[in-house]
């Protein structure tokens, strides 16, 4: 689809809620660790300022948050592959072909870095199959990168217990990427209701992400050497720039305190943030032309 192709300049009237200004540019810094968390198919105005998602957004309020930011296209797969390769590729969630473009999975590895996918409720480490829900492979864009299906590289997608052993062990990868299941993520219902509000997906959401990221923030390492994105695939019911405006907020000690932008971002600009911070110089698809994010760290 042509507009997820579409790379959008800085747009000026950058402002902040605690009195800094969003300046769009600076030097790139260095980090050791990027984790990124996808939440599905809310408006940016059923997130922020939410009541029922206190742990969400304590985290926007004092650290940052991208108040122009928007998805790519709809529905979500395209989203997931802008966010990892710089393409939209499909819009067809039940694509089940393998995606040979550049992507940042190649990229990590060719440069020397490390990742992997924690994936909620997959059936075992190194799965590529289907959906079994409620895990969706759509939400997974690395299960179709040819440089993984078949290949050791496959091992690097792991169950999300897996997170909390890591982080014990002190074996956090370069890059994480962290995908809650269909009833953790805003997509469906949670576990247990037949029918819900969007309080109750808000309520269920706020807590698994309290419950599941609360030992990564703290953490001592991730603290000095990592910042933690938090974003939406899409929009709700929104099609500004292709996917609407969606939540996203960047948190950490090294991630500037109180600060908001009105920068204009897409996901390929989180492409381009999360490898230029790991020290990979190579950025796939859109992600080299777009926007950096620089402006959201100290």
């Amino acid at each position: 689809m042509i507009i997820g192709l579409l790379l959008l300049s800085s747009c000026g009237g950058n402002s902040s809620s605690g009195g800094n200004k969003g300046s769009g540019a600076g030097n790139t810094p260095s980090f050791n660790h990027v984790a990124i968390v996808v939440l599905e198919n809310q408006n940016f105005a059923n997130i922020i300022g939410n009541a029922n998602m206190p742990f969400l957004n304590n985290l926007a309020s004092s650290n940052s948050l991208a108040r122009q930011y928007f998805a790519n296209t709809h529905p979500s797969i395209g989203n997931y592959f802008m966010m990892t390769t710089g393409q939209t590729i499909t819009n067809d969630d039940a694509f089940t072909d393998t995606v040979s473009a550049d992507n940042i999975a190649r990229e990590l590895t060719n440069a020397g870095k490390t990742w992997k996918v924690y994936a909620e409720s997959i059936p075992s480490a190194g799965y590529t199959g289907g959906d079994v829900y409620p895990y969706l492979k759509h939400h997974n864009p690395f299960a179709y990168f040819t440089d993984v299906v078949g290949t050791s590289q496959a091992s690097n997608i792991v169950p999300l217990s897996q997170l909390s052993s890591d982080l014990t062990a002190n074996t956090l990868p370069n890059f994480l990427f962290i995908v809650p299941n269909a009833q953790n993520d805003m997509h469906d219902c949670p576990s247990g209701f037949g029918t819900c509000t969007l309080a109750d997906k808000a309520t269920n959401t706020d807590n698994w992400l309290q419950t599941n990221l609360s030992a990564l923030i703290t953490n001592s390492e991730f603290q000095s050497n990592g910042f933690l994105v938090i974003t939406f695939d899409e929009s709700e019911n929104d099609n500004t720039n292709g996917g609407g405006q969606v939540a996203t907020i960047l948190v950490g000690s090294r991630v500037k305190q109180a600060f908001s932008s009105n920068t204009t971002y897409q996901h390929q600009s989180l492409l381009r943030t999360s490898l230029e911070v790991l020290g990979v110089t190579t950025l796939p698809g859109a992600a080299s032309g777009a926007p950096s994010m620089n402006e959201f760290f100290q």
